[in-house]
């Protein structure tokens, strides 16, 4: 026969006032579990009532376990909801880890007031036991469900960071870190994002060695020891995310080297025909403004006249010989070459940066007649340079506040940066011996505060006086909408260039070393 309302409150009755003698009474508390075979009313009670007798029957726990975890997957709703706010009443000694696997699994629900209560739940369980609740969204993540495992790992990289220390203790983060290392064997480029962004918040690592080994996390996932395809778009995708995530990490005490190593040796060679993961980027200068951001912070390079130049003979592409003159002095009817100023500034940035570890390269190391070369490619950009840097001062001359933030403006104000910056670096390899002391700040990086306010008066300084200015160092930059500028060759024009927005992605593909594929699962990538 069913269990009714009455026969619910009847045994609840007799347990509450039981007391110490609770033991005494299995059946009145199997009555109660009976409930969740009822009608909506029955199973409404019994969510409630199970929970709060859970701990006097441990002979029927697991029915008790298993009887709530039937409530969770009724389906009416307000049953589910019911049932998952009381499993945290369940989370005790060994019974922790199932229950963090169980809430785990509920996080594959499309209602939004029930998977904002399983989250909560998970909170809450957290606030007991840590590492216990950590043991069963692992286990989720290792061996459930593509979209519990999806769920899981974004609740890690989005709650984590706002549980407090005495939660995090130094033992748990150790264990996210190392559980951590154990799903990046097998993950797409979206989970490796958020997964990093999960242990790059790890307080036991915000040290310089802690740093060291993320840094060392990315190279494994990056694969710098395989030479690159460039006609893979997968392969070309993986480089950049893995940079990107790599980029924050480095410093004067954690260097890029490996990195920047991999570019000179592998993606510059083949520059011209890498395979764009997304159409809209240009794959070509993407690479350029990671490797010129990168570049401060490498170290000590086995290869550093190799890669030098390798650098050089690239620079030498982006900077055209000054067309060929007639007979009377004028220029030939042919077109004058583009200058590519946004791409030279990243090459010239990077040479420049590495230069400053064998400053006598281009005396020493390159040959007289290409350094003659060199110099007149200098001479012809930097009077082009000349004539933008005045056209664009003209142009942004007493234009303060909103007028600065039209597009038009905000492209006039980037080329302005872009100009201003090679302009300082070209004067610096005129000097006898070639200098490498200026700093500059790439064109596409954050402003301090300061510079900000300074950009929108316009000062003479600020409009390309020819000084340098500090180099900044910004954390964790976020670079969502990219500038690129491409100058017109020839006249200046009011359309002074182009803005393409990058698009961040994560790898094709499934999960696998190298980002393969894991069985029949394929996430793609979310731009």
């Amino acid at each position: 026969m069913a269990v009714t309302i009455e026969d619910l409150y009847r045994n609840y009755g007799v347990l509450a006032d039981a007391k110490d003698n609770l033991s005494q009474h299995k059946d009145a508390y199997q009555v109660i579990l009976a409930g969740v075979k009822g009608g909506p009313k029955e199973k409404r009670l019994a969510a409630q009532f199970i929970p709060k007798f859970f701990d006097n029957f441990p002979e029927l726990a697991d029915a008790a376990i298993n009887a709530q975890l039937d409530l969770c997957e009724d389906e009416d709703v307000s049953i589910r909801r019911q049932a998952i706010k009381e499993l945290p009443r369940f989370a005790t000694g060994e019974n922790i880890f199932r229950v963090a696997d169980i809430l785990t699994q509920l996080l594959q629900t499309d209602d939004t007031a029930e998977f904002n209560q399983v989250n909560a739940a998970l909170i809450s369980i957290f606030k007991m036991d840590a590492k216990g609740t950590l043991g069963g969204l692992f286990s989720q993540i290792l061996q459930g469900e593509d979209i519990v495992r999806e769920r899981a790992i974004k609740f890690l990289s989005t709650k984590l960071k706002t549980l407090p220390e005495d939660i995090m203790t130094k033992e748990v983060e150790d264990y996210v870190f190392a559980e951590t290392k154990k799903v990046l064997e097998d993950v797409t480029g979206e989970e490796f994002v958020l997964l990093m962004r999960v242990v790059s918040g790890l307080r036991v690592l915000q040290t310089v060695n802690g740093r060291q080994q993320l840094v060392e996390l990315v190279v494994e996932q990056a694969d710098l020891d395989q030479a690159l395809n460039p006609a893979d778009p997968d392969a070309v995708d993986r480089l950049l995310q893995c940079t990107r995530q790599a980029l924050p990490l480095f410093s004067k005490n954690v260097h890029s080297t490996r990195f920047v190593t991999y570019f000179c040796e592998n993606v510059l060679p083949n520059l011209s025909t890498l395979t764009s993961p997304v159409a809209e980027l240009d794959i070509q200068l993407e690479v350029l403004k990671l490797l010129a951001e990168m570049s401060p912070y490498c170290g000590d390079m086995e290869k550093l006249e190799a890669n030098l130049t390798m650098l050089f003979t690239k620079l030498l592409e982006y900077m055209p010989l000054p067309p060929e003159e007639v007979e009377n002095g004028e220029n030939s009817a042919s077109e004058e070459p583009k200058l590519q100023f946004s791409y030279v500034e990243c090459l010239l940035f990077s040479f420049h940066q590495l230069g400053k570890k064998l400053p006598d390269f281009l005396l020493d190391k390159v040959d007289g007649e290409r350094l003659k070369d060199f110099k007149i490619r200098l001479q012809y950009f930097a009077r082009g340079l000349q004539v933008y840097i005045r056209q664009l001062r003209v142009a942004l001359q007493g234009k303060t506040g909103d007028a600065l933030k039209t597009e038009e403006n905000k492209i006039k104000v980037v080329a302005l940066k872009i100009t201003n910056n090679i302009n300082i670096l070209i004067k610096d390899l005129f000097h006898n011996p070639p200098s490498f002391k200026s700093t500059v700040t790439l064109s596409w990086k954050p402003v301090q505060k300061a510079e900000a306010v300074a950009a929108k008066r316009l000062s003479s300084e600020e409009m390309g006086s020819g000084g340098s200015t500090k180099k900044q160092i910004t954390p964790l930059p976020r670079r969502d909408a990219r500038q690129i500028y491409n100058p017109p060759s020839g006249k200046y024009s009011s359309s002074i260039g182009n803005f393409n927005y990058e698009q961040r992605g994560g790898f094709r593909g499934g999960r696998g070393r190298g980002f393969g594929t894991r069985g029949n699962r394929s996430r793609g990538r979310i731009y």
